[in-house]
């Protein structure tokens, strides 16, 4: 079997340990792995299969003889290190936002547009943890009649901050139980005991850039530019795994049998029937997206709404990046 060396770009981090955790539990086929980040977190050691490992200070030439990087850095540094990535004939699989709309680089899930790894240039973007999670669970009823437009609200895990989002939820929580003074950093309001519906900036009709990523990157997966999305996206007081509540309109009318049989044979998906339903709890620390609460809408005879869970960490981040490498040397692009 062909070995390949992988460099994680920002291992020190939430996702980037994820992604050290995921390759070792998958058994990816590597030759050599090497951890970047800044030079704050630089000597900084990493157990991987039984080795410590040392992450590296990230410089122009940290790409050389790579042939996989995983991007785990905001979008500023992906721009920033791309071309050397691209310089080092690596592939880039990119978590950041920074190229998800660029026509050039496919955006993918691999159990709904795996092929499009093929028409990669020489990086691939991972979509939006929200985008990913919600288009597991809708992908099996679009393929039974197209999706015309969806009305999603998501309930978005501090986890989705990073690390430094839950430090500072797990931070205020204790203060709050010995009533202290809260301190308010990471999110733009106290997260412990509150909702914030704000996840990005407000554009000029006032969705955030988080709401938009729905529709936009959503669009690209599904192979549906007419989908449309009206999206709210609010942070909720829960350390891990992302909610959503989805009402779907289709072309065309399908039965509420015929949508829990297409979700329960969904690879990627377990269905979560009636009296039980997805829960956050239930979802973090593992890679399916669960659905559940599926029913008939009450607003259109062509509507379907449900309830879906999956950890933002895992599939919405770390792992769909490892899969989509996977998929890559399923289809002899790497």
């Amino acid at each position: 079997m062909k070995t390949y060396t992988v460099a994680i770009l920002g291992a020190s981090g939430a996702v980037g340990e994820a992604m050290i955790s995921a390759l070792e539990e998958r058994n990816f086929p590597i030759k050599k792995l090497i951890l970047l980040a800044s030079e704050k977190s630089a000597g900084r050691k990493i157990l991987f299969k039984g080795k410590m490992l040392t992450i590296q200070k990230t410089d122009e030439h940290s790409f050389d003889g790579c042939d996989i990087v995983l991007g785990a850095v905001e979008n500023d540094l992906s721009k920033k290190y791309a071309p050397f990535i691209k310089k080092a004939h690596a592939l880039f699989i990119d978590n950041s936002s920074a190229f998800r709309l660029n026509e050039n680089v496919p955006l993918v899930v691999p159990e709904v547009n795996g092929k499009d790894v093929l028409q990669h240039h020489g990086i691939i973007a991972n979509p939006n943890c929200s985008t990913i999670i919600g288009c597991m669970a809708v992908y099996a009823l679009h393929q039974l009649s197209v999706i015309q437009s969806m009305i999603v609200s998501t309930y978005q895990a501090v986890s989705g901050a990073g690390i430094k989002g839950m430090h500072e939820y797990e931070k205020q929580l204790s203060d709050l139980a010995q009533n202290k003074e809260i301190n308010i950093d990471v999110f733009p309001y106290q997260i412990v005991s509150n909702l914030i519906p704000q996840i990005g900036d407000f554009n000029e009709e006032g969705y955030t850039s988080e709401e938009m990523k729905m529709q936009n990157e959503s669009r690209r997966i599904l192979h549906a530019p007419q989908l449309r999305v009206n999206c709210t996206c609010v942070r909720v007081p829960v350390l891990r795994s992302h909610s959503l509540s989805m009402t779907l309109h289709f072309e065309k009318e399908i039965s509420l049998q015929q949508a829990k049989d297409a979700i329960e044979s969904a690879k990627g998906c377990r269905l979560i029937d009636e009296p039980l339903y997805p829960m956050p709890l239930d979802t973090s620390n593992q890679d399916l997206v669960y659905v559940g609460r599926i029913r008939k809408d009450l607003t259109s005879s062509k509507g379907i709404t449900l309830w879906c869970c999956g950890d933002q960490i895992r599939k919405g981040a770390a792992v769909n990046a490892i899969q989509i490498c996977e998929k890559c040397i399923e289809l002899g692009v790497l």
